[in-house]
């Protein structure tokens, strides 16, 4: 029996998407909210085309630092997971120190950075890599620790070295839950460069924004958040791209789940 011919994935978002854009455009238009207090979509759309010039150079500054920051918390976050499942010595000292520096709030830390580097790009860098190293760190310790038993002991009982292990079945094993944790952070790593945006800066569509709130532009506020949205969601389905290609038996198996 043929399976019933499902809708595109991508089309139910776009109709509800729509929807509320009308709703919202209705909504404003209607109510004769001034554009400085809410503007309609219509006035955001105007803004993208008016202020793209300026736009467009500070989201290449954002899309920069939260490429930068990420690189950084992928190599910090998955280096640390593997130190932490290697060595108990290092799982109980980094482990707990891991968790309670997602309790530092971020925008608290961000000045204090500013104060050491400087009106650079380097605060905006650490805040970000500090915000999407956590889930790249717990996603990688938890991967590694699910790596199924019998294969590591079938490859021990051939000789192989820890080494040889961790290359054929412990790093394979958690690279689904790098890829999950991954997917988070490069989306939550938009948020750390906006926070660090907000403090110092000099560029960058956090400091775009600082702007327009304080000169009442906010068809262009609306749209700088537009794009950050857009920047994440891109950056999200890349990663996703990325897995794909890596392990492409995981994405047939959720083409072909029942």
């Amino acid at each position: 029996m043929n399976r019933q011919r499902q809708p595109p994935r991508w089309l139910p978002p776009i109709l509800l998407t729509a929807v509320l854009l009308l709703v919202w455009q209705l909504a404003v238009r209607l109510s004769g909210t001034p554009r400085w207090l809410l503007p309609a979509p219509g006035d955001v759309v105007l803004a993208f085309i008016t202020d793209w010039a300026i736009l467009w150079p500070n989201a290449l500054v954002t899309l920069s630092e939260v490429l930068a920051g990420f690189t950084l918390a992928l190599l910090t976050g998955i280096g640390l997971g593997i130190g932490v499942f290697r060595s108990q010595t290092l799982e109980r000292v980094l482990y707990p120190l891991i968790i309670a520096s997602q309790t530092i709030p971020i925008p608290a830390l961000a000045p204090l950075l500013l104060v050491w580097f400087g009106p650079t790009i380097w605060p905006k860098i650490l805040v970000t890599a500090l915000i999407g190293f956590f889930p790249l760190a717990v996603s990688t310790v938890e991967g590694l620790r699910s790596t199924d038993q019998d294969v590591v002991n079938l490859l021990r009982s051939f000789g192989a070295s820890p080494g040889t292990v961790f290359r054929l079945a412990e790093f394979p094993s958690s690279l689904p839950y790098i890829f999950a944790g991954a997917r988070i952070a490069v989306a939550i790593s938009v948020i750390g460069a906006v926070f660090g945006e907000l403090v110092g800066a000099r560029a960058g569509l956090g400091y775009l924004m600082t702007r327009s709130i304080a000169q009442f532009e906010t068809p262009r506020l609306v749209a700088a958040i537009v794009l950050l949205s857009i920047m994440g969601t891109g950056l999200f389905a890349l990663v996703g791209l990325v897995e794909r290609v890596v392990l492409p038996w995981r994405s047939y198996a959720t083409v072909n789940r029942p």
